[in-house]
């Protein structure tokens, strides 16, 4: 994830996912609102259920990258992004990279 990037606020409604950082740090808010936050840096591993809305942003000045596990294959297809989510994103960071 480059620095200053952060995802639009989505969920997984089928799947769940899995991530461990590898370098740099990500931060992701997450619950319905966006209102929970965790900061996970290299070696750390955090989880999303499926069904939970969630964000991820690197906030730092250098890049992030992690592993990132889903238990569905297709996992793009159970995507919904959350545009009502979007202004809270914004006020949390910076608009999504595109």
């Amino acid at each position: 994830m480059p620095p200053g990037a952060r995802a639009k606020p989505h969920l997984h409604e089928h799947h769940e996912t899995a991530i461990y950082v590898l370098s740099g740090q990500i931060d992701a808010w997450y619950s319905k609102e966006l209102e929970q936050h965790v900061a996970a840096n290299a070696g750390d591993m955090f989880y999303i259920p499926a069904g939970m809305a969630h964000m991820p942003a690197n906030l730092t000045d250098t890049p992030a990258s992690a592993i990132v596990a889903r238990t569905d294959p297709n996992e793009q297809e159970s995507v919904l992004l959350l545009p009502h989510l979007d202004e809270l994103g914004s006020k949390k960071w910076i608009e999504p990279v595109s």
